[in-house]
């Protein structure tokens, strides 16, 4: 039996390893431990974010985090979807889509306007994953300086 809830400070090292896993397939990303721990445990202090897991058997075996954002093109509040994973065992059972739920609902209840991701262009069942969840393709693109 697969539970959707909010994460906690004991899920950090699974929730490490989910992020290994997922930064193995993101060209952009090299996992390195501490930082994700760091960046984890600040989205957990965080009051204005979210954190969700996926369990089962009390194995932690997905996660999904929303950064809440604030936009002047919407006048308030919006979301940032990252950091969507469930472990290859687990895939294709509706985890994702029950995440991906998790966290719309989280952001409803907050009355963020708008939701966004980002998604590795290399990554096809990320992204018909997403497209059969109703995410749309934007004109933007995104841009980093390091």
């Amino acid at each position: 039996m697969i539970i959707i809830r909010t994460a906690e400070s004991p899920d950090v090292a699974q929730l490490a390893a989910l992020l290994e896993e997922l930064f193995a397939i993101e060209a952009d990303f090299t996992f390195d431990r501490d930082k994700q721990i760091q960046g984890l445990k600040q989205l957990l202090d965080s009051e204005k974010d979210g954190l969700f897991v996926a369990e089962s058997d009390r194995r932690v075996v997905g996660m999904c985090s929303l950064q809440t954002l604030i936009s002047t093109a919407e006048g308030g509040p919006v979301g940032l979807v990252e950091d969507l994973i469930v472990t290859e065992a687990f895939r294709h059972q509706g985890i994702g889509e029950k995440l991906l739920a998790a966290a719309v609902d989280w952001a409803e209840r907050r009355g963020l306007k708008r939701l966004q991701l980002l998604a590795d262009k290399n990554n096809g069942p990320a992204l018909k994953f997403y497209a059969k969840q109703a995410w749309q393709p934007t004109q933007l693109i995104c841009l980093r300086k390091a």
